[in-house]
């Protein structure tokens, strides 16, 4: 009697997939890994060098004046930044030009040597990005494979400029459009993000220590302030996206030519710093998201970074706007902390990410990014605020381009 042979599944081609899309994702790796390491080794000396010589913000209207005339000259197809990127990977329609990667990188630097008070996720991520579509011409890739390596890019660039790689791989299938996950891209996005990690790190580069946040031993008395802290934090995430676009589009008719638009935002900003010794705000803030995660940082200190932030962003500063969300959202959450009688850093921290959540409308990667960066114990705190946040942040986001599903 013959042998009936069981029918298999065939996983050779679907095996050959997922290894050519590792591939794929460990060389996008390598380039934003380090890309990212040499970017954070420069800006670490370039803000040590305001921090010991503050009269250099009297450069940053010269410094405005000339990264904008560098874009009118060179980078009006990228001046679009993070926005572009999530255009071609809706629509993908011409690779980024290279010189996104070292433009963003020359124009952080700067903005960071003159105090301006930007970010550096959007210049690892740009970065990321523009190296990572530079395999399309070299394999000829098409539409399908050239979006997931645009998400390659990144997730590798978030991952490797915080050292974050879940939140990196996960942000670059949430930030695309509101309200869907783009499951597809999760594989070649995790391995892009775990490797990009740890090439930054095979560089040298070290990331800025947390502190573990303290929650209370009945979960029961906690959900209140969470949830409280969520919606505080939704409320002051569509304030800033409504204000930085509308700032952006009353600056841009006031002043239409750039390059004037950033010198006298920069001249401005400078005098206003000075005159009001409010060195704090400039730059990144870390020091002041540290100083927040111990509850010795001024109550107030979110609504000054808030405005500094917008600031510098509307009048054509680069760099980005997500360390100083960490900083508002660390500034708000120490705010709450004595009105709702918690420890000090627990709302601190779940600020830090709920603001960001709903900025971006980015809950689930921002959840993943407090378990990364304070450790298990925030998780379901950090959930319930992110997700209220994003419940409560309406639909306005930083990121024009981003899309609702």
């Amino acid at each position: 009697m013959p042998v009936t042979r069981l029918a298999l599944p065939r996983f050779r081609p679907t095996g050959r997939l997922l290894v050519q899309q590792a591939a794929l994702a460990l060389v996008v790796a390598v380039l934003a890994g380090s890309a990212s390491a040499l970017f954070l080794a420069v800006l670490h000396h370039t803000s040590h060098t305001f921090a010991q010589h503050h009269g250099l913000i009297w450069a940053l209207p010269a410094i405005g004046f000339a990264v904008a005339w560098l874009y009118q000259r060179w980078g009006q197809a990228i001046e679009g930044g993070n926005n572009l990127l999530l255009d071609e990977i809706h629509q993908p329609q011409r690779v980024v030009p290279l010189r996104m990667a070292p433009l963003i990188l020359l124009a952080t630097w700067a903005s960071h040597l003159g105090g301006a008070s930007v970010g550096r996720e959007g210049t690892a991520v740009q970065m990321g990005g523009a190296l990572a579509d530079q395999l399309t011409h070299v394999l000829k890739l098409d539409a399908h494979r050239r979006r997931l390596v645009l998400q390659m890019g990144v997730a590798a660039g978030f991952a490797s400029v915080f050292g974050t790689p879940l939140a990196g791989a996960v942000f670059a299938l949430e930030v695309i459009t509101r309200g869907r996950l783009a499951h597809e891209a999760l594989w070649p996005c995790l391995v892009a993000a775990l490797a990009a990690d740890r090439v930054s790190a095979a560089w040298g580069v070290h990331h800025e220590s947390t502190l573990v946040p303290l929650w209370p031993a009945d979960v029961g008395h906690g959900v209140p302030a969470v949830l409280a802290t969520g919606l505080a934090c939704g409320v002051v995430a569509w304030l800033f996206a409504r204000l930085a676009h509308v700032g952006s589009d009353h600056t841009r008719s006031w002043l239409p030519d750039a390059r004037w638009r950033a010198a006298v935002g920069g001249a401005v900003f400078a005098a206003a710093v000075w005159l009001c010794d409010a060195w704090a705000y400039c730059g990144l803030g870390t020091e002041g998201i540290a100083a927040a995660l111990q509850g010795q940082a001024p109550a107030w200190g979110f609504a000054a970074k808030m405005l500094a932030t917008l600031w510098c962003l509307v009048f054509g500063f680069k760099g980005g706007e997500v360390t100083p969300l960490f900083f508002i959202g660390c500034g708000l959450g120490l705010a709450l902390e004595g009105p709702l009688h918690m420890p000090p850093g627990s709302l601190s921290a779940l600020g830090l990410v709920a603001v960001f959540a709903g900025a971006t409308k980015t809950p689930v990667a921002c959840t993943l990014l407090a378990i990364e960066l304070f450790g298990a114990s925030i998780a379901w705190p950090a959930a319930l605020a992110c997700a209220l946040a994003f419940a409560c942040s309406g639909q306005t986001s930083i990121y024009k381009a981003q899309r609702q599903a």
